[in-house]
């Protein structure tokens, strides 16, 4: 976990940045990350990563467009060297709060790098979203932070607390974080923030706006004039989601240890399916599959070490990979889908 000394150093460095720009992961825990921590010092602007699993060089025009003093990267586990590159020639101080696996230290060289995994005395993995929670103090705004925890698939210790506000959507003694996250009201606010985070930028930057002023979530509950973009996007994916969605529960029927779907189209939602599908199914490793072009875009899930399952397999075909010990994702070619599939049985059989 992080240290009380790092949690002042990262408000401190908050403070003195005058004009800083957050970079944040496409999904909740990264939202709600930035959400916290733009609220907690009340300046800045927010840059949502789509660039997938790095935060790639070409966001470094974000660079001269904004003119930041201050960059802080939050819940991305890659960064191209390039983009670092650019920051630090533009004497930009860099400061990287993650909770991913690190793979590639020579990239924290000259920045701030904050990750719980990395505690000599008592490394754990909480979301970001937690740590800015306890980074920003602010008890009224736990609800933010439980979006991106339950949408990380963790309970955290203020859970209860945040529960007795909200007791009409949040259940007051829950299972597990998927069961908040699949059966509750409050998850169906977080699904709302993952498909609308894919929408198009002028609506991604409104929906931030709007975020930035509301006092609870019982406010994204009401479709109005300042959801209308939010709620649109949801239904329109939904449609979408629930024909996809509806294939891979019918492809985990089989007796399988491996569930894999993958489908193709304009819209990547293999997080989101790989998330569900395993829910369903807690007892296979599931693999979501996007095909787009050459490029497969694969999230990976499961009770055994996927990531090491998956890092094996990756290294027999070619790719990248990285993430979590029961979460993870995976580039590769879509020519080598077929025998990354092949590799992955070969291991758990």
């Amino acid at each position: 976990m992080l240290t009380t000394e790092e949690i002042l150093k990262i408000r401190e460095l908050l403070h003195e940045a005058q004009n800083p720009l957050f970079f944040f992961d496409n999904d909740t825990d990264g939202l709600a990350s930035y959400l916290l921590l733009r609220r907690f010092i009340n300046r800045g602007k927010g840059v949502v990563i789509k660039s997938f699993p790095a935060l790639s060089s070409s966001y470094a025009s974000k660079l001269n467009e904004f003119n930041p003093d201050f960059i802080f990267i939050l819940d991305k586990p890659l960064i191209e060297k390039e983009f670092l590159d650019k920051a630090l020639e533009k004497n930009i101080r860099v400061v990287w709060i993650d909770h991913h696996p690190l793979q590639d230290k020579d990239v924290t060289k000259d920045i701030y790098y904050f990750n719980p995994l990395f505690s000599k005395e008592n490394p754990t993995n909480e979301p970001v979203a937690y740590w800015a929670y306890k980074i920003a103090e602010k008890k009224e705004e736990a609800w933010i932070s439980l979006i991106g925890c339950i949408g990380d698939w963790f309970i955290p210790d203020f859970y209860n607390e945040a529960a007795k506000q909200y007791p009409d959507i949040l259940p007051q003694k829950p299972k597990s974080a998927p069961a908040v996250l699949f059966s509750s009201d409050f998850g169906k606010l977080i699904k709302l923030l993952n498909l609308a985070l894919k929408d198009k930028t002028t609506n991604v930057m409104k929906m931030l706006k709007f975020l930035y002023e509301i006092n609870n979530p019982k406010e994204l509950m009401e479709e109005n004039e300042k959801t209308k973009s939010m709620y649109s996007r949801y239904k329109q994916i939904s449609r979408k989601y629930e024909k996809i969605i509806a294939k891979g529960k019918n492809l985990g029927k089989s007796r399988s240890k491996l569930l894999f779907f993958q489908y193709s189209g304009n819209l990547s939602l293999s997080g989101e399916l790989a998330n569900e599908l395993y829910y369903n199914f807690p007892k296979k490793m599931v693999i979501v599959a996007y095909i787009k072009g050459e490029e497969a875009k694969l999230s990976i899930r499961g009770y055994l070490d996927v990531r090491e399952i998956t890092k094996n397999a990756v290294e027999k075909v070619g790719g990248r990979s990285g993430g979590h010990k029961n979460a993870c994702a995976a580039m590769l070619n879509a020519n080598d889908i077929e025998k990354f599939k092949e590799e992955v049985l070969n291991q758990l059989n």
